[in-house]
């Protein structure tokens, strides 16, 4: 049995080939990135209806990385993150919508600092295709934006000139490779096995 499209399976993040970003407006005009470095996530994908499928995460919210561990310092503190509280954010995916040819809105409910908002990503999935050492791989590219106010990220300082410091708007970007779990792989691997002997 090979993968194919009508294959319900459950996909594990590879979290050394994905990544997960975010940028924000810093004194109203530069953008300021990083990123979240420790996260995991599981995708019950049916890829034949794909509107069944069910997506989650978590992110280790002390991994975080902008470059300037001041900064970082200060992200992981209770005027933002409250990291010693709230170590973690989660994405549950409530619905998934095909929109076009390989793309995808999910709507799911992110918690940030124990506040859970609805939210929803632009999704892109590349084709399944496998690693050089013939293992299943599943890509996609996906971005949203939020409101940080929205989970209690408050913290601020004006600016003599107009503005914020920090803009209230985030923006959120997902590169990810997904590989089956491994009881899926081990199930998919015997299966080719037997195929493949019976040829």
């Amino acid at each position: 049995m090979e993968l194919e499209r009508g294959s319900t399976m459950i996909w594990t993040i590879d979290p050394a080939h994905s990544m997960l970003e975010f940028r924000a407006k810093h004194m109203m005009f530069t953008k300021v990135r990083g990123q979240f470095n420790k996260f995991e996530g599981t995708l019950d994908l049916d890829m034949q209806h794909p509107e069944k499928s069910h997506v989650e995460g978590s992110v280790e919210i002390g991994s975080i990385d902008s470059g300037d561990e001041g900064r970082d310092t200060h992200l992981r503190s209770a005027d933002f993150f409250d990291v010693e509280n709230h170590p973690a954010m989660t994405f549950r995916s409530r619905r998934i919508q095909h929109k076009g040819d390989h793309e995808f809105k999910v709507t799911g409910d992110l918690t940030i600092r124990g506040v859970t908002r609805e939210i929803v990503w632009d999704v892109e999935v590349a084709d399944l295709g496998k690693d050089p050492w013939g293992n299943p791989r599943l890509g996609f590219s996906a971005e949203t934006k939020l409101n940080r106010k929205d989970f209690g990220l408050n913290w601020n300082v004006a600016l003599e000139t107009g503005g914020w410091l920090v803009s209230d708007e985030i923006k959120v970007l997902a590169e990810v490779q997904a590989v089956p779990s491994k009881e899926d792989a081990a199930e998919t691997a015997a299966a080719e096995s037997e195929t493949t002997n019976k040829r």
